[in-house]
C-alpha cells in the first residue's frame, strides 16, 4: 500500500500531490499549484510523469480531487495556469489528466454571486476615492490586494473548469465547508477524507463583515470616510476559507493533516468540532502540513502541543522569511520532552533558502545539535522536482 505526500518545489507556495492505495494502481489528489513559474517548472512535469506510468483507460492520469485550497496567489497560479493551457490546447493536444471533482472556495462565491461584480469593482475603485493630495492612488495592500487580484482569477477558473467539464465542489452543496457540528467525512477508495475547515459559521461570518464594509465603502460621503472604512478593510486579518483536510489510509493507522494557509487556532477548532481531538486537546499524526509556509504569524506553541507529528512539511523558498525560524524552536520546544522527544523529521523544500533566514536556520540547527537533540531534518536536493514523505511503501516512480 501507498500513503505519500509529496510536496513539489513551488518557490513560495504550496504544490503537493497525496498518492494512496494500492502499489500497482495508485490513486492521487493534486493540491494547489504555486505562483507563477511553477507550473512550467515542476508542475505540469510531474503531473505528465505521473500521467505517463499511471495513464487511466483515455491516457491520463486519473485525480480524485483536485483542490485549491485557497485564493491566495501562490496557491491557486498553478491550477490556473495548467486550465488556460488545456483550454487553449485541448481541440489538438490531449489533456494529462482528468479531474473528477474541482475543490475550489472563490473569494467571490464567498461574498456571494449576486455582489461579486459590485464588491470587486468597489474595491478596484476605492484606491481612486483616498487619493492623497497629489492625486495619486494608494495601492491595497495587504489582505485587500489579495481579495482584489483573487475576483478575476476566481472567475477565469470556474470558466475553464466549466470548459474542460470539471465538476465543481462534489459532493457538496456549494463551497466546501464544514459543517456547524463538525467535520465532513467522505471516503476514495481506502481513503478517508475529513474536512475539518473552514467552518460553515465562519464562512457566513466572513460573507456578513465583507458585506458591511463594502456597503460603507459605497456610501462613504467623501475621501476621508472612504479612506477610514478602506483601512478597517486592508488591515482587517480575514480567513481566505483555506480548505483543512484530516486524511488517513483504512486499516494502517496512518494519517496526514493538511493545513492550507488556515490560521492554528481555527485548525484546531475544526478539529475540536470534528471530534478529533482527545480528553487532553490533543491529536497525533503522521504527517502535518505546516500552515502558510511554516510561517509563525499563523500558529503558536499550543497549536504544536496540540498537534504532534512524526513529520512535519514546509513548503517554502524563504520569500517572505517563510518558513521562519521561530516555527521551528516552536517545534523543538513543544517536542522537548517525553518518550517522542525527537522522534520526528522535519521537511524542507528548498536546499538553499532565500534572504537572511538561511543563516537563521542553520544557526539554530547548529545550536540545537550541539543541545543534544538529535531529529532529523530533509531538505529537497536539487534537480529534484518534489521530495516525499512515505509512510508506507515508497514511491519510487
Amino acid at each position: 500500500m501507498i500513503f505519500t505526500l509529496e510536496a513539489l518545489r513551488a518557490k513560495h507556495g504550496d504544490s503537493l500531490v497525496l498518492h494512496f492505495g494500492d502499489t500497482r494502481a495508485p490513486r492521487f489528489i493534486v493540491i494547489d499549484g504555486g505562483p507563477t513559474g511553477v507550473y512550467t517548472d515542476a508542475f505540469r512535469p510531474r503531473l505528465e510523469q505521473l500521467a505517463a506510468k499511471w495513464p487511466d483507460q483515455d491516457g491520463k492520469l486519473p485525480v480524485d480531487v483536485l483542490m485549491v485550497s485557497h485564493m491566495d496567489d501562490d496557491h491557486i497560479r498553478g491550477v490556473l495556469d495548467l486550465s488556460d493551457k488545456l483550454v487553449e490546447t485541448r481541440a489538438v493536444a490531449p489533456s494529462p489528466v482528468h479531474v473528477d471533482t474541482l475543490w475550489h472556495n472563490a473569494f467571490s462565491d464567498v461574498l456571494g454571486g449576486d455582489g461579486t461584480v459590485s464588491v470587486a469593482s468597489t474595491l478596484a475603485r476605492a484606491p481612486g476615492r483616498v487619493a492623497d493630495a497629489a492625486g495619486e492612488a494608494p495601492p491595497w495592500r495587504g489582505n485587500a490586494s489579495a481579495v482584489v487580484a483573487s475576483v478575476p482569477q476566481a472567475r477565469r477558473l470556474r470558466n475553464n473548469a466549466r470548459a474542460l467539464g470539471w465538476a465543481a465542489n462534489v459532493p457538496f452543496d456549494g463551497l466546501v465547508v464544514a459543517p456547524r457540528a463538525g467535520g465532513r467525512t467522505l471516503e476514495y477508495g481506502p481513503l478517508r477524507l475529513t474536512v475539518v475547515g473552514p467552518l460553515q459559521q465562519e464562512i457566513e461570518a466572513l460573507r456578513a463583515d465583507w458585506a458591511r464594509n463594502v456597503r460603507k465603502l459605497q456610501q462613504a460621503r467623501d475621501a476621508s470616510e472612504a479612506a477610514a472604512v478602506a483601512s478597517t478593510i486592508d488591515n482587517s486579518v480575514y480567513n481566505l476559507s483555506s480548505i483543512v483536510c484530516l486524511v488517513e489510509l483504512d486499516g494502517t493507522g496512518k494519517r496526514m493533516l493538511l493545513t492550507g494557509d488556515a490560521l492554528g487556532s481555527k485548525v484546531l477548532e475544526g478539529l475540536r468540532r470534528a471530534g478529533l481531538l482527545d480528553e487532553a486537546g490533543q491529536i497525533e499524526v503522521d504527517v502535518l502540513k505546516l500552515p502558510h509556509h511554516g510561517s509563525s504569524r499563523n500558529v503558536d506553541d499550543s497549536f504544536f502541543a496540540s498537534i504532534q507529528a512524526r513529520h512535519y512539511v514546509a513548503s517554502g523558498d524563504g520569500k517572505y522569511d517563510n518558513p521562519e525560524p521561530e516555527t521551528l524552536k516552536m517545534i523543538s520546544r513543544t517536542r522537548a520532552d517525553g518518550p517522542t522527544r525527537d522522534d520526528f523529521t522535519i521537511h524542507l523544500t528548498y536546499d538553499q533558502f532565500e534572504g537572511k533566514i538561511e543563516q537563521e536556520i542553520v544557526d539554530f540547527l547548529a545550536t540545537e545539535k550541539a543541545a543534544g537533540r538529535r531529529y532529523t531534518v530533509i531538505r529537497r536536493r536539487d534537480p529534484d522536482l518534489s521530495l516525499r514523505v512515505d509512510l508506507l511503501d515508497a514511491v519510487t516512480y
